[in-house]
């Protein structure tokens, strides 16, 4: 079968959740069907993308939209009622282009992930079409609001109204949905949110295995470092943590590792505090560290620096909010915090007693392959693909 796939950005590197996800879905697709990618890109592109994707898509169309298109993109959604992070990938001269690629190929599927790609398939009728979700947007906005700038606030609150709305619209435009957990699923604006396919994220358990190596740091936070939700999560660790820790563990080492980490980011630097920016192998930050620390205050997706870390054999300590879509069972395969000083207990408990750390990790460890397995969910979500359209 042929599928055509369109994303927001293209996938490769992997530095990214999006990418991640789309990449592994498309590579596991590729065993049984065409993949023709259409990816739009507003970064200069990576010398390796064309080259890695061409190993499991047999056409790959790459979309670049400039500063100055980006910017009437955003004035263009302003008045169209559209969120303003939909309107910004949504460029008419690329959606003319995708349209004739697929009034040429004419491909028996297409699959959409994320919103911000919806309106490049959401009037091909005449295709059946799966949007993947991911994450519910709106709710991520709506934790924002009340953390902003009270400039920018109004901003927030317009984009938080226009994504619930717009959520519910493309819902029934569209032949089948997916979503990354039950948590945000239940928490999407639509009528029958149980009509939604949950696809929960793999992890390359080939990758990222067990390494044996010495510890350089206590405490690792790692991810896309100019992601809001991951710049919170750091500050949060830095400086609502870290004091109560440093009282009886005054030398305790923290690396925050991941690309383009934000201004705010790099002024957490100290001599506790080590921030990487990009790291061509994240195994090496996983391998150097004895805990991985997750305070994750506003995302609510699949945190993929839990399931590699667990992947590693990494004890790991997150929010109430985030194993809510991990499904670990606290205590034994993750701690669980919800305030600096839970987490400062936790963080202490695991350090003085490596046994307790250790069975921990063994335990995320064996959770990890026998639930997050891509083979296994992109095989879920090519039968909902396949059967998108189909009567119930």
């Amino acid at each position: 079968m042929k599928i055509l796939c369109i994303t927001s950005r293209v996938p490769w590197p992997l530095e990214k959740g999006d990418k991640l996800r789309a990449y592994h879905q498309l590579k596991n697709l590729s065993n049984n069907h065409e993949i023709i990618l259409c990816a739009i890109n507003d970064t200069t592109l990576h010398p390796d993308a064309e080259k890695e994707l061409k190993k499991f898509c047999k056409e790959i169309h790459v979309y670049n939209i400039s500063k100055i298109g980006i910017f009437f993109n955003l004035l263009s959604g302003l008045f169209s009622g559209i969120p303003l992070q939909v309107a910004y990938f949504t460029s008419s001269s690329v959606k003319r282009k995708i349209a004739t690629l697929i009034s040429e190929k004419k491909p028996d599927r297409i699959f959409a992930q994320l919103i911000r790609s919806a309106e490049y398939a959401r009037e091909h009728k005449e295709i059946p079409r799966t949007l993947d979700y991911m994450d519910i947007f709106s709710k991520g906005i709506e934790r924002r609001i009340g953390k902003v700038n009270i400039l920018w606030r109004w901003v927030f609150k317009m984009e938080w109204k226009r994504l619930l709305n717009y959520e519910a619209a493309v819902s029934t435009d569209f032949d089948a949905l997916t979503i990354i957990s039950q948590q945000d699923r239940d928490l999407l604006p639509v009528k029958n949110p149980s009509l939604i396919h949950v696809i929960p994220n793999g992890v390359d358990t080939t990758f990222f295995t067990p390494m044996k190596s010495e510890k350089d740091y206590e405490l690792l936070f790692n991810g896309n470092m100019n992601y809001p939700p991951n710049i919170e999560s750091a500050i949060y660790l830095v400086k609502k943590i870290l004091p109560i820790i440093r009282k009886k563990k005054p030398s305790i080492r923290v690396l925050i590792s991941g690309a383009s980490p934000a201004s705010e980011v790099l002024a957490l630097q100290s001599e506790n505090v080590t921030v990487t920016g990009w790291v061509d192998d994240v195994r090496k930050s996983f391998e150097r560290s004895k805990i991985l620390v997750a305070p994750m205050q506003s995302s609510i997706g699949l945190q993929n620096k839990l399931l590699e870390a667990m992947a590693m054999k990494l004890p790991c300590i997150t929010t109430t909010l985030s194993n809510n879509a991990l499904k670990a069972i606290p205590d034994s395969q993750i701690l669980v915090a919800d305030t600096p000083e839970q987490f400062a207990t936790h963080i202490n408990l695991l350090l003085d007693h490596p046994e307790k750390a250790e069975r921990l990790a063994e335990n995320g460890f064996k959770m990890v392959h026998a639930r997050f397995n891509w083979e296994n969910t992109c095989a879920e979500l090519e039968t909902v693909i396949l059967h998108a359209g189909e009567k119930k």
